[in-house]
């Protein structure tokens, strides 16, 4: 059954002005265009528009919808893959939308909110951009892809901060001299264990099998010494020496 362009732009609430725009890029053509001008659309014009508006949903830009419309067979992959991504744009909503009520309340009964929980919800998106980088290098050289659709920022908030104050710890060591065997540096690493047990099967040697791992991968390893140089390959001595205790 063909659809004319103010019955597509009914069903669909996309205004005739955008249909056309549509057309003209070469993102949604009608099935068929009359002799008098009339232009139909038919019900595969409709399953493409709609893959479109879950696209806009996700921000895409229209020649990006396009691209990625015109390199796409499998319709129903396509729209598994805009499921997965409104499903991440939905968990992060929800944390916004739960930081927002908590702060209404707040102001409703005048008191301060929690500073720890200010922004809780509001950066995932500066957590999945910062691993942008890192995600590529892995996927490039291990077929291996950090989930950043599981990333929630609050969690990611706390290892940064613990990961920061160990690597300072360890690049202060480092610069004074102390040795790697040092009651200090070992307490260190075992509290920088414990913490990491919180949400990972972690001991000793997978600890030091990682700081070997970040010690000679060039990616990570310019990473850490960035912050000092030597202290990649100091790490990785103190984790080791750990282990063989």
């Amino acid at each position: 059954m063909p659809y004319t362009v103010h019955e597509v732009a009914k069903l669909s609430d996309v205004t005739i002005k955008t249909l056309y725009h549509y057309q003209k890029i070469g993102l949604l053509m009608p099935e068929s265009v009359a002799e008098n001008g009339y232009r139909y659309y038919g019900d595969q014009e409709l399953r493409r528009l709609q893959q479109i508006l879950f696209y806009r949903e996700l921000d895409f830009p229209l020649d990006k919808i396009k691209a990625a419309l015109d390199n796409e067979s499998n319709r129903l992959q396509c729209l598994r893959e805009q499921y997965s991504l409104l499903k991440m744009q939905e968990q992060r909503l929800k944390g916004i939308l739960s930081t927002l009520e908590e702060t209404i309340q707040h102001e409703q009964k005048g008191v301060p909110m929690n500073k720890d929980k200010m922004f809780i919800g509001l950066n995932k998106k500066e957590w999945t951009d910062a691993l942008t980088e890192q995600n590529e290098h892995l996927q490039k050289k291990y077929d291996y892809q950090i989930d950043t659709s599981k990333i929630d920022a609050d969690t990611m908030n706390q290892k940064a901060k613990e990961a920061i104050s160990f690597t300072a710890f360890m690049a202060n060591s480092l610069k004074n001299g102390v040795s790697v065997e040092d009651k200090s540096v070992i307490e260190a690493i075992d509290k920088h264990i414990q913490f990491m047990q919180q949400d990972m099967s972690i001991d000793a040697k997978s600890f030091a099998a990682q700081t070997r791992f970040l010690m000679t991968d060039d990616f990570h390893r310019k990473m850490i010494e960035g912050r000092q140089v030597g202290l990649s390959y100091y790490i990785c001595f103190a984790a080791e020496s750990y282990a063989a205790r």
